[in-house]
């Protein structure tokens, strides 16, 4: 059995898209899939939807930052809405909620409300981001653990894990199985970006960073395999 009985994690816009739609049924599916079984080992899930299979505003540079991040905002909700839908018709309970006020469409994030959906066994799917512009992904998933109460964050990374220096670039950097916050500021590492680093050093929250490649990881570090790093 899981030691983890309430998760976060993140779903990224390319996850739901095949390549060439911005949304592919096939994918999406997929995602429902992996979902279904973190739910049938008892555990609750909330996940935060990213926008960049329609917009990424860091690429935008000739437009203003707050512009940029608020139609990036809309895309998550876009994502959060069409998955959603898929998990629905895949016949597992959720609620879509959004930070950035979409009244018509979803409803918009409120902490009792979100718990309480949790508690009731649904899958929360959260877009809009924080709900306000120059705050990463990484930041509004270590605000949502905490205003949750989740007892692991898990981060899908391009590498499998944290590792001493950029493994792409360096042959010989370490791979970290575990480290501290204080060693990541200490060392710069740039697993999670400061502020969430912040955040998950002053609340104690317990992060998992994984590869996003790595078939079936969440599921796997939730059955008790050591995959990736764990921040502590």
């Amino acid at each position: 059995m899981t030691k983890f009985k309430r998760i976060i994690f993140k779903i990224s816009g390319e996850a739901l898209s095949d390549g060439k739609a911005p949304i592919s049924p096939a994918s999406a599916k997929l995602v429902c899939k992996q979902i279904a079984d973190i739910l049938a080992l008892g555990v609750e899930v909330a996940v935060v939807v990213g926008g960049g299979n329609f917009w990424r505003g860091r690429t935008s540079e000739e437009m203003n930052r707050a512009t940029a991040d608020h139609i990036g905002m809309m895309a998550t909700v876009m994502n959060a809405l069409a998955l959603g839908e898929y998990l629905t018709a895949s016949g597992i309970p959720n609620k879509v909620v959004s930070a950035f006020p979409v009244e018509k469409a979803a409803e918009t994030y409120f902490i009792p409300n979100a718990e309480q959906y949790l508690a009731e066994g649904k899958v929360l799917v959260l877009g809009g981001g924080t709900g306000a512009p120059y705050f990463s992904t990484d930041t509004t998933l270590t605000l949502r653990a905490c205003e949750l109460h989740a007892d692991a964050i898990f981060l899908l990374k391009a590498v499998d894990g944290i590792y001493s220096a950029d493994p792409k670039l360096d042959p010989t950097a370490i791979k970290y199985d575990e480290i501290s916050y204080d060693k990541i500021i200490a060392d710069n590492l740039k697993a999670l970006d400061l502020t969430a680093v912040a955040m998950c050093k002053e609340f104690a929250l317990t992060v998992v960073v994984v590869g996003k490649d790595e078939p079936n990881a969440i599921i796997r570090v939730l059955n008790g395999e050591k995959l990736g790093t764990i921040i502590k």
